[in-house]
């Protein structure tokens, strides 16, 4: 048996172990033992019973959560184990928050602190309101592009994109109460970076991985950011093999304009905004590479 995701050893209690505890429960849960070292050998406990006695109590008034503790034997030591279950709401060890990952225990803290909080409560990080963004706060330009694409997708009658823009984020989930959610400041706000650091691309040119060329950022809202950075692509960073059929010449990209698209969607699809980190496009002579937190 050794230390895992699942198991923690420590020789004897102590208090500052309810930190332990309290990553337990805000991950998968585990078992913490008391009584064997750091290489799994019973050491045993001398207070063994007092233990048995005290802690569910002390558990229970510092961190608010029922445990199971036992009182066990290896090689004719007592050992107590404290078996933690997984809490599906967020607990806390006086105000920190504390979480088991991998056979490590981490203070959650800034960013990783929001999204484990938001998680808990089954949320996501662009879900979460913006008061500081309103609907006429909205780029017109993000919009006219929003409204032009859905209607040539047919997903959208064109009687619904004639609304009102509070009519419109309503349609699309981006509103909670009288607030707009984060979500709308990546997609209709002109600079989005205002709100969300590192909401936009960079691309640049490498003969290879430490020979960089030249480069691009691309700002504006996430529609915005497509648009500009799928024409970039095309007119300043990929090659075109030129081949004539009669009169006619014609121009071959190494990469398919779908492909293309379809990978940069993903890119900003699946980003963790949260991060604060820039979308990396890292454009080769013979591939393209696409990067996101």
């Amino acid at each position: 048996m050794k230390e895992s995701q699942h198991i923690e050893w420590k020789e004897s209690w102590r208090d500052e172990y309810l930190k332990w505890i309290c990553g337990f429960a805000n991950a998968e849960g585990g078992v913490l033992v008391i009584g064997r070292n750091d290489t799994g050998t019973a050491v045993g406990v001398d207070n063994a019973k007092k233990l048995l006695e005290d802690l569910p109590n002390k558990i229970r008034d510092v961190l608010g959560i029922m445990v199971d503790v036992h009182l066990t034997k290896a090689d004719g030591k007592e050992l107590i184990e404290i078996r933690v279950e997984p809490y599906p709401s967020p607990i806390s060890y006086k105000g920190e928050y504390h979480y088991r990952s991998g056979s490590t225990k981490q203070e959650l803290k800034g960013a990783g602190l929001e999204r484990f909080l938001l998680k808990k409560r089954g949320r996501h990080w662009d879900d979460a309101p913006e008061p500081s963004f309103t609907a006429k706060s909205c780029s017109a330009t993000a919009m006219r592009l929003f409204k032009q694409r859905a209607a040539e997708s047919g997903r959208m009658e064109r009687a619904v994109l004639r609304d009102r823009r509070e009519v419109i984020l309503g349609n699309l989930e981006l509103t909670e109460k009288q607030w707009l959610k984060r979500a709308a400041c990546l997609l209709f706000c002109d600079r989005p970076e205002k709100f969300v650091s590192g909401a936009w691309i960079k691309i640049g040119f490498f003969i290879t991985d430490g020979d960089l060329r030249y480069q691009d950022e691309v700002h504006g809202s996430l529609f915005e950011q497509v648009e500009k950075t799928l024409e970039l692509l095309h007119t300043k960073y990929l090659k075109a093999y030129i081949s004539y059929q009669g009169l006619h010449r014609r121009e071959t990209f190494l990469f398919p304009y779908a492909a293309l698209r379809e990978a940069l969607l993903n890119a900003v699809v699946h980003k963790d905004y949260s991060s604060g980190i820039p979308i990396q496009i890292s454009v080769y002579d013979d591939r393209v590479v696409f990067w996101n937190s």
